[in-house]
């Protein structure tokens, strides 16, 4: 089993605080996995099991505790003595009321830590905000790095075969058990279908499964380019379906919700503001990009930006894209006080192309780090542009 160091080095500081744990993640991105490594290394420090609570929601053995009374009625009677409780919550959505739980647990309990996970991010965001505004933190969990990837599978992470596997199949952890094509493909529409039965058509009450499929398409086959909802409707249109722009807009929500895609904003790079306008979207996971992709072959050159992309988040940037005077950076990614530049491509095979890469740069006059990523091993750094092979990039520490 891999243990996720990354996510639990930042959540190892919370384990005894009396905020909750908030682990918001797309399903199957290994939240369920961390929870249970948290539990261990809480073992390891003499904790009791019978001061470990788990409860996983989609076990069958739990379902009378869908019910929000008597989710609470358990718990609170297993809490016997002065010490601390632990409380696992997983998959924490499928309780209506959830939030009222947890406020009540901790209004009426003080020795209680209490971790839940969700598929949702911006349900269980918007819900314990309501009800828990300034008493949770909020832990954002991703599918495999590519790092995780080569580590968990134990192939040579240089080799570009593993790189065009991680791209195609994606990093849900448990795909990795298949090496089948037929059976990584079964298991990711099992994911794929689960998120929007669940997630989507139960949670939000949205039934037309085919208009989901439709516009996933369409942001598949746009991927790094501005979406514009003219664009889809267009697109709608010439596969049979006829809908208004606020509808498109609620079912991409819907996606957005469900963790699957992840809007990314323009950045005016010299009027220094966000712009809600011409928004870009990428793929939370490229397996699921793959099997709701209408052509066999991925795009490449849209394919390793969106990898660029998931790796940025995963290494705790907020990202945007950059808006020039004339014209676009891919990424502008923050941090604390750090700031980063990136543009991204696939080859560097022609001088021109060098050029243009490069030359996205020129109308910004700050000193933050700049950065050109591709497949080439070459190093074409100039200018103080620094050129990254994205191998190499993705196997940082």
């Amino acid at each position: 089993m891999l243990k996720r160091e990354k996510y639990l080095s930042k959540i190892r500081g919370f384990y005894d605080s009396d905020l909750v744990k908030v682990l918001v993640g797309i399903r199957r991105c290994g939240k369920s996995i961390i929870l249970k490594q948290i539990m261990e290394e809480l073992k390891e420090r003499k904790i009791n099991d019978d001061h470990l609570i788990y409860i996983n929601f989609e076990f069958i053995e739990y379902e009378e505790l869908l019910d929000y009374k008597k989710l609470n009625k358990f718990i609170k009677e297993k809490i016997i003595d002065e010490k601390k409780y632990y409380i696992f919550l997983d998959e924490i959505q499928k309780v209506d009321r959830f939030e009222d739980v947890i406020n009540s647990l901790r209004a009426s309990l003080s020795n209680l830590s209490i971790f839940v996970t969700g598929s949702n991010s911006k349900l269980l965001s918007n819900e314990l905000s309501t009800v828990l505004s300034g008493r949770y933190v909020l832990f954002n969990i991703y599918p495999l790095s590519y790092k995780e990837f080569v580590d968990l599978t134990g192939n040579e992470g240089n080799d570009e075969s593993t790189f065009w596997n991680y791209v195609r199949w994606g990093g849900l952890p448990n795909r990795t058990e298949f090496s089948s094509i037929d059976n990584i493909k079964n298991y990711l529409h099992s994911v794929f279908d689960s998120i929007i039965l669940r997630d989507v058509v139960e949670r939000l009450g949205l039934k037309d499964t085919s208009l989901f499929d439709l516009l996933l398409q369409y942001i598949i086959d746009t991927t790094g380019r501005e979406f514009s909802a003219t664009n889809v409707i267009n697109f709608l249109k010439s596969e049979g379906r006829t809908v208004s722009s606020e509808t498109i807009y609620v079912y991409l929500e819907a996606l957005q919700k469900a963790l699957i895609i992840n809007k990314v904003f323009r950045y005016d790079v010299h009027g220094k503001a966000i712009l809600k306008t011409l928004n870009k979207y990428y793929m939370t996971d490229l397996g699921i990009a793959q099997i709701k992709n209408n052509n066999f072959e991925i795009n490449k050159v849209f394919a390793i930006e969106n990898v660029v992309y998931n790796e940025l988040l995963f290494r705790g940037y907020d990202v945007f894209v950059g808006k020039t005077k004339n014209g676009e950076v891919d990424f502008i990614a923050t941090k604390s006080e750090e700031k980063i530049y990136i543009q991204v491509t696939y080859l560097l095979i022609e001088e021109e192309t060098i050029k243009r890469e490069f030359g996205v740069f020129k109308d910004i006059d700050d000193n933050y780090l700049k950065y050109v990523i591709s497949l080439d091993k070459c190093n074409f750094s100039r200018d103080e542009i620094i050129h990254k092979n994205i191998i190499d990039w993705l196997l940082e520490d």
